[in-house]
């Protein structure tokens, strides 16, 4: 029970103070591939990420060699890096992460790997209109939030705020990427909650180059906003 106390005491200091963490360089081995790097945030409130044979398998299935994929709240790059391990050199990633202090670590991983890998990191969120929003997090580190003006922000404890750069995704794609949309094969959003907005701000690149999804239904959301996150997917066409 101490020890218990002890670890909650840590945590919500932790929670608390503001600290801006770096990382560890770690490897792991990848069948067919070999040895890959990968830096390791050091934030002591998120979990260290472990990259697998079995993680670039999973999206193997979901992009092949040459795809392009964008990772919209790419975070540190656990997703990142075994999506572009999966397409290899000649594919392309796009990772999106707007918190300019974990964006830190995912530009340093997309740096590792360079003649496995090609990831491109964007530090802004995929908005309706281009210009600034306050994102809300749960530690003064802010290791863990994003937009979450349909929650209930005082009930989630998100009561940090960061400013960060928003963007209109379809059009910089449409300006920057044009020609490499017709290889576009998986698009996953992770945006605690908000991943039906982003959705609704792309519809040209869904009803047009119909890639495979990966959407997360927040497990706080409520009923009515998970039933239109339904709609909203299966409005463009997708099946679930």
């Amino acid at each position: 029970m101490i020890s218990f106390i002890k670890r909650k005491l840590k945590k919500a200091w932790y929670k608390r103070k503001f600290e801006e963490y770096g990382y560890k360089i770690e490897k792991f081995p990848i069948d067919n591939i070999g040895e890959i790097e990968y830096a390791q945030w050091q934030h002591p409130l998120i979990q260290p990420h472990v990259v697998s044979t079995a993680n670039v398998n999973f999206y193997s299935k979901l992009a092949g060699p040459g795809a392009m994929i964008i990772d919209i709240g790419a975070h540190a790059g656990d997703t990142t890096v075994p999506m572009a391990l999966a397409v290899g050199k000649e594919g392309l990633v796009l990772g999106l992460e707007p918190n300019k202090y974990v964006f830190k670590i995912l530009k340093k991983n997309a740096s590792l790997n360079p003649e496995l890998t090609n990831i491109v990191p964007l530090c802004f969120a995929a908005t309706d209109v281009d210009k600034e929003f306050v994102f809300h997090y749960s530690d003064a580190s802010f290791g863990n939030g994003g937009y979450l003006s349909q929650l209930e922000r005082k009930s989630l404890s998100h009561r940090y705020t960061l400013d960060v750069v928003g963007k209109n995704l379809q059009n910089y794609l449409f300006e920057h990427y044009a020609d490499k949309l017709e290889k576009l094969e998986l698009l996953k959003v992770d945006a605690e909650g908000y991943d039906k907005e982003i959705l609704k701000t792309l519809p040209d690149i869904l009803e047009r180059y119909k890639p495979n999804l990966m959407v997360e239904c927040y497990k706080k959301l409520p009923p009515e906003e998970r039933d239109d996150l339904f709609d909203v997917i299966t409005g463009f066409g997708y099946h679930l």
